[in-house]
């Protein structure tokens, strides 16, 4: 492939009206992706309206703001260049008579349909609570300008709570005179998706503007369309005026402090905490460096006397496997002739796993003799191994210090299935059985149910992992809680089906020391492109079984294909040895597609705990360095009412790799699951250790992601 290099652009000589007229439209189009700011709704704008500029592709960001009778949190993230999401937690006391709060939970999105140039601006379109009770439910379009680099100006107009204030005819009604009228929303139960409401009703103009006064202060006003109807129902804050003020001033890098001045009667503050998966929090890093090549003398490939030597092999197998250990791998086996060599290695270290097969060639190349050009390596995971790249030892030699040595390395190497690749290979000698174990802190999280945002519970867990042999592995961990409030949720579950989640606070109060898993699995590849896996015992914390999964996966391929079918028993709430009178089977087919880009979806279909039929639909945004950021629905054939508060399961899950925080290698990660309410429709058996990400991590499209460290 050839890159022509862009034509140079026609010189235009301009006249000084032209000149002052392109002055006077603009200086740099930059409103849509610079000098933005966070709202008291936690999403861009001014101070409570929004406008039309993007984050930083990937930003994610959370925002926690407080004035008069309400505070939110939310997490608002960039998905694209252009589409941005948000899910929002709020508080709104004195919503009732008797001075009840009302907690609430809803999702925003919004997409930026044209980009600011000389002559117009950039403009939006969002919706605000369409998944939600509707508390906040409003559309807006916005248009917004930058007349010089730190000076914008916004004007939108919205619908719903955006065209309460001074509200007018909806023009849509010269369309349809059904977007005259609104209908209302289902209050009560909430979490449907209201399409049919979407920009009705009447209609209101917002607008202001921004001034970055200093590279840290941005002032902001704005005329605004919300007249708060709900919080200043019973008296406790006053909508006296439209207009609102407000400040935005950066602590630090990534840390915002907004102060407001808002509808002539209240003040409020906002904290926004910024970050980006695809910025390290730490630069550089503090990893040891890597082995360096060791070059052959010229000649040295023709010699072929070791292979007659006594014990070589054993003894080759031996440094090999000291030094992978002293970089944080294991070598499981090794199969060596004269001419290549064969290693199975497990990497407990490099979350990019090109680094670590990078690192392998280089030891490879300071232990072997000169004669072994055809390097293979097989990375494993739980026994089984995932994949078998081979490289060329004179490619390692010739390519290490090219500017492009990477992609040079990438294009060289083979990357085909390893099934079979453990024939006649020979085992370190010791390495099973195996006991691993620790002990450490522990934190449960349970976020935004209906009465508390943050519920936390910590301890103490014991944790072990014997390897009896290649495949097979005895797991368990005890957790002696110290702390927390999980247990201390009072809400009785009002379910109507049968309740495999709903009653997670009573595992927590009852569970102070609890035996959080003790299975026994079994890892193994049938066939080509075929991994499996059986795993039997106490699974999690509420439910023990059997379980079992088949994934089909070739290794260039960005389809794979899942069966899991389970036998599952509910535990006793103590989470010791016993169980409750409850069990059932489940199953799902899943279809996973890597998109490209960094955006991975997969589909589950089948049957659930609750004994529901149906499937989940998880979009995940997958970064190099092992971050990823994604959502997921269910859909089941139990009805929005039967399923109760929220209508259908939905969440968002976050995979964060600590190495991202360490600037350390680690292949150790963070996830979390972020559900607006746990109820019992569309629950999923948690199993530990499933096929699909430890597979994947190790083929051709995630490899080539992250090939650039190859040479780390």
């Amino acid at each position: 492939m050839t890159h022509k290099p862009s034509a140079k652009p026609t010189s235009r000589r301009r006249t000084p009206r032209a000149m002052i007229g392109a002055g006077l439209l603009l200086l740099p189009a930059a409103a849509q992706t610079e000098g933005y700011s966070y709202t008291t709704f936690g999403t861009l704008g001014l101070v409570d309206m929004p406008t039309a500029q993007s984050a930083e592709d990937a930003e994610l960001t959370a925002t926690y703001s407080q004035f008069a009778n309400t505070a939110r949190t939310t997490l608002s993230f960039q998905i694209t260049p252009r589409l941005s999401g948000s899910f929002r937690y709020s508080k709104i006391d004195d919503y009732s008579p008797g001075g009840g709060a009302l907690f609430d939970r809803s999702f925003d999105m919004r997409y930026r349909l044209v980009d600011e140039t000389d002559s117009r601006p950039a403009i939006a379109v969002g919706l605000q609570d369409f998944i939600g009770t509707g508390a906040y439910s409003s559309e807006y379009i916005v248009a917004t300008k930058s007349v010089t680099p730190r000076l914008t100006f916004t004007s939108g107009i919205g619908w719903g709570r955006l065209g309460s204030y001074k509200g007018f005819s909806n023009p849509l009604g010269v369309i349809d005179d059904r977007f005259d009228t609104r209908p209302d929303r289902d209050f009560g139960r909430g979490g449907e998706i209201e399409a049919a409401g979407w920009f009705r009703g009447d209609a209101a103009f917002f607008g202001g503007v921004a001034w970055q006064a200093t590279n840290k202060l941005t002032l902001k006003a704005e005329y605004s369309s919300d007249d708060y109807a709900i919080e200043t129902r019973y008296g406790s804050f006053e909508h006296k005026s439209p207009f609102n003020f407000g400040l935005d001033y950066e602590l630090r890098d990534n840390i915002h402090l907004q102060a407001h001045y808002l509808y002539g009667s209240t003040f409020g503050f906002s904290l926004n905490l910024r970050s980006n998966p695809r910025h390290p929090v730490v630069n550089g890093g503090k990893g040891t460096a890597p082995l360096p090549v060791k070059r052959r003398m010229p000649g040295a490939a023709s010699d072929l006397g070791w292979t007659a030597a006594v014990g070589v092999e054993a003894s080759l197998r031996e440094q090999t496997g000291t030094l992978l250990a002293s970089d944080g791998m294991a070598l499981e086996a090794m199969k060596i002739s004269a001419n290549a060599v064969t290693v199975h290695i497990r990497n407990e270290r490099y979350l990019a796993r090109p680094e670590a097969i990078g690192r392998t060639a280089r030891i490879l190349t300071q232990v072997l003799p000169a004669s072994v050009e055809t390097f293979t390596i097989v990375p494993m995971e739980n026994g089984i191994p995932l994949s078998a790249v081979t490289v060329h030892r004179s490619d390692i030699e010739n390519l290490e210090h090219e500017g492009d040595g990477a992609w040079q390395t990438y294009a060289r190497a083979e990357i085909e299935d390893a099934a079979g690749s453990r024939e006649n290979a020979t085992y370190l000698e010791g390495h099973y059985p195996k006991l691993t174990w620790s002990v450490g802190p522990y934190f449960n999280a349970g976020y935004f149910d209906p009465d508390e945002p943050l519920r936390i519970d910590t301890g103490l867990r014991l944790q072990g992992r014997y390897h009896i042999a290649p495949g097979w592995i005895v797991s368990g961990s005890i957790e002696q809680r110290l702390a927390g409030n999980i247990g201390d949720a009072d809400r009785r579950s009002d379910s109507v089906l049968p309740r495999v989640r709903s009653e997670t606070s009573i595992y927590a109060r009852e569970g102070d020391t609890a035996l959080e898993h003790l299975t026994l699995a079994h890892y193994f590849r049938p066939g080509k492109n075929l991994y499996g896996r059986v795993t039997a015992g106490y699974l999690e914390s509420q439910f023990g079984g059997v379980s079992s999964e088949l994934l089909w996966k070739p290794v260039a391929s960005r389809l794979a294909l899942g069966a899991e079918v389970n036998y599952a028993v509910q535990r006793d709430f103590d989470q010791r040895f016993g169980f409750r009178d409850y069990e059932i089977a489940t199953g799902h087919l899943s279809a996973y597609y890597d998109f490209g880009n960094g955006y991975l979806g997969q589909i589950d279909a089948g049957r659930y705990l609750a004994g529901d039929y149906g499937a989940t639909f998880t979009l995940d945004r997958v970064f190099a360095n092992g971050w990823s950021i994604g959502a997921y629905a269910t859909f089941t054939d139990v009805s929005f009412d039967d399923f109760g508060e929220g209508s259908f399961d939905k969440g968002l899950r976050f995979t964060v790799p600590l190495s991202h925080v360490l600037g350390q290698p680690s292949d150790k990660t963070y996830k979390a699951v972020i559900q607006p309410l746990t109820r019992d429709g569309g629950a999923r058996l948690k199993v530990r250790n499933r096929l699909y990400e430890s597979v994947r991590s190790y083929h051709t499209p995630e490899l080539k992601n992250s090939w650039g460290r190859f040479w780390r």
